[in-house]
C-alpha cells in the first residue's frame, strides 16, 4: 500500500504562505484577514474553527469568528463584503434551516468567497483545490486515466467535477441514484469518495491498483471516520490517503491559499 500524505505537502505550503504574507504586509501595507459566521454552535465545528484560527495565526493571517442567528446572516455579508480590510468570508454550513443556503452563499462577494462555494466565485473550491495539489503532489497525472467521484455534494463532488472538467478531464460522479454502484468503483483508476457514508467502499469495489482519495467525513462508535472501509487498505498495491492526515490538512492550506489571493488582487487594484 502506498499512501498520500497530505500533511507532508501542507507543511511546504505553510512555508510558502508565510512568506506571502509577510510580503503583502511589508510591500503593501495589507493584512490578510478572513472571517467565519456561524450559526450552529457543535463542538466538531469547534474544533474546524480552532484549527482554521490556529493555521491562520501560524501563517500571519487573522481570522474572526462570528457566531449569529442566521438571521442575520445576510446583513452580516453586506457589511463584510464593503469592508476593504476583510479579504475572505466563510459561511459555515449546513445552517440551521438549510432552505436558505443558496441564498445565503450567493450573498459573499464573489472577491472573497474563498470557499468557492456561491454560483459565480472568483476562486476553486476548497476541497478540491487540495485533492488535484496532493495528486500532483504525488505526480499521479489524471490525463487518460478512469476517473470516479462517489458523492456529488455541494463541498466536494459537484466542484470537484467541474474543476477537472474544465480542465480537460472526462469524468464519472455517482450518486445515490446511481445503480450498480460496484461496478462503476470497480473500473475506476482513480476513485474519489465523498458521501459521509461510512464503509461505502469496499475492498471488493474497488481496482486492486486504484488511486484512493477518502474525502468522505461521517461520525460513527470510533468517531469520525470517511467512506472508506478498512478492508481497502488491506490491499497490497493500492495507492490511498490515510485515515488521518490526507486530504483535510491541504484543504485548510487552501482555504488559506484563496485568502492569500485575495489580499494579492486588492495589493494590485491600489497600485
Amino acid at each position: 500500500m502506498k499512501v498520500l500524505n497530505g500533511s507532508e505537502l501542507a507543511g511546504y505550503i505553510k512555508e510558502r504562505q508565510a512568506k506571502s504574507v509577510r510580503s503583502l504586509r511589508q510591500a503593501h501595507n495589507i493584512n490578510p484577514k478572513l472571517v467565519i459566521i456561524r450559526t450552529n454552535p457543535d463542538p466538531v465545528v469547534d474544533s474546524y474553527m480552532r484549527l482554521k484560527t490556529s493555521y491562520g495565526a501560524d501563517i500571519g493571517i487573522g481570522v474572526d469568528v462570528l457566531t449569529i442567528d442566521q438571521d442575520q446572516v445576510l446583513k452580516e455579508i453586506t457589511k463584510l463584503n464593503s469592508d476593504e480590510k476583510i479579504h475572505g468570508i466563510i459561511i459555515q454550513i449546513p445552517l440551521p434551516r438549510p432552505a436558505q443556503t443558496t441564498e445565503i452563499l450567493n450573498a459573499v462577494s464573489p472577491n472573497k468567497d474563498v470557499d468557492g462555494l456561491s454560483a459565480q466565485p472568483n476562486f476553486d473550491a476548497a476541497t478540491p483545490m487540495a485533492i488535484s495539489w496532493l495528486l500532483a503532489g504525488y505526480n499521479i497525472d489524471l490525463a487518460g486515466k478512469k476517473l470516479v467521484i462517489v458523492g456529488n455534494g455541494r463541498l466536494v463532488g459537484k466542484p470537484l467535477a467541474k474543476l477537472w472538467q474544465a480542465s480537460g478531464l472526462e469524468v464519472t460522479v455517482a450518486d445515490k441514484r446511481t445503480k450498480d454502484l460496484d461496478q462503476l468503483t470497480k473500473q475506476a483508476d482513480v476513485l474519489v469518495c465523498a458521501t459521509g457514508v461510512p464503509g461505502l467502499i469496499t475492498a471488493d469495489n474497488v481496482k486492486p491498483e486504484a488511486i484512493i482519495v477518502d474525502a468522505g467525513v461521517a461520525t460513527d462508535k470510533n468517531g469520525l471516520v470517511g467512506d472508506v472501509d478498512p478492508s481497502v487498505r488491506e490491499l497490497p498495491h493500492i495507492t490511498i490517503t490515510p485515515e488521518k492526515g490526507g486530504v483535510g490538512p491541504l484543504t485548510v492550506c487552501a482555504l488559506f491559499e484563496n485568502v492569500i489571493r485575495s489580499a494579492q488582487r486588492r495589493a494590485e487594484a491600489k497600485k
